[in-house]
C-alpha cells in the first residue's frame, strides 16, 4: 500500500520519537508498503527551521534521511496545487491543504494525527 505522510510523521520517524504508534511502526516497516514524503513537507520544515532556532533537524538533513531509508519523494504538480482549490474550508494551513490535495489526486492515504486534516475522509487516515 501507498503512503504519504504528514510533516508530523517525517520528523517523529527522524527522530525516532516516542510518539510514534505500534500501529504507525507496523506500517513503516512492513517492506510491502510504500513511504512517500511530499516535497511540500520539505518546504514546511525549511520555514520552520528558520523560525523557530531550537528545531532540531533541517530540511536538507530531513530529505537526506528519507530518501537515505527508502523514502519516495512526491513533487508537487500543477494538478496538485489546482485540486487545492477544490477541498473545501476545513483546515487553513496552506502545507496541510497540499498535502490532503495530492493524497486525493494520487490516491494515496494521508498519515496524520491532525485530527482536522483527518475531517476531509477519503483517503486520510488519522493515526
Amino acid at each position: 500500500m501507498r503512503f504519504l505522510l504528514d510533516t508530523h510523521f517525517l520528523l517523529w520517524t527522524a527522530e525516532e520519537s516516542p510518539r510514534l504508534s505500534q500501529e504507525f511502526i507496523k506500517i513503516v516497516e512492513d517492506d510491502e508498503n510504500e513511504l512517500i514524503f511530499s516535497v511540500a513537507s520539505i518546504w514546511e520544515v525549511a520555514i520552520k527551521v528558520r523560525r523557530r532556532p531550537n528545531f532540531e533537524i533541517t530540511a536538507g538533513l530531513l530529505r537526506r534521511f528519507l530518501l537515505d531509508n527508502g523514502f519516495t519523494e512526491l513533487l508537487v504538480t500543477g494538478e496538485h496545487a489546482a485540486a487545492v482549490e477544490t477541498l473545501p474550508p476545513i483546515h487553513g494551513d496552506p502545507f496541510d491543504r497540499l498535502l490532503i490535495a495530492q493524497a486525493f489526486s494520487e490516491a494515496i492515504v494521508l498519515l496524520t494525527v491532525d485530527r482536522t486534516v483527518a475531517k476531509y475522509g477519503g483517503p486520510i487516515r488519522l493515526m
